[in-house]
């Protein structure tokens, strides 16, 4: 059974996937694809901090309300991060 450490390596991996697509698509001149890239990727990012402190990602692209509603869950480097 896999769990949530290894179900966020796998998120980031995932992230680093997309960021190099990302790089690709900025080198042919595809921005709007480039910009689709990064999003993914600070979306799939964000959802390995959550599993990370235990949670399950919601099945939406905005995650910040859930980020936002367990932000004393994160440790102080990252939680600081947060705004008001």
């Amino acid at each position: 059974m896999t769990n949530n450490i290894e179900l966020a390596l796998e998120y980031i991996e995932e992230a680093k996937r997309r960021l190099r697509t990302a790089k690709q698509a900025l080198e042919e001149g595809a921005y709007a694809y480039c910009i689709r890239q990064c999003q993914e990727a600070v979306e799939l990012a964000l959802k390995a901090a959550l599993r990370l402190i235990g949670i399950e990602p919601p099945k939406v692209r905005d995650v910040g309300p859930v980020l936002m509603q367990n932000r004393e869950k994160f440790p102080n480097f990252f939680k600081k991060r947060f705004q008001n």
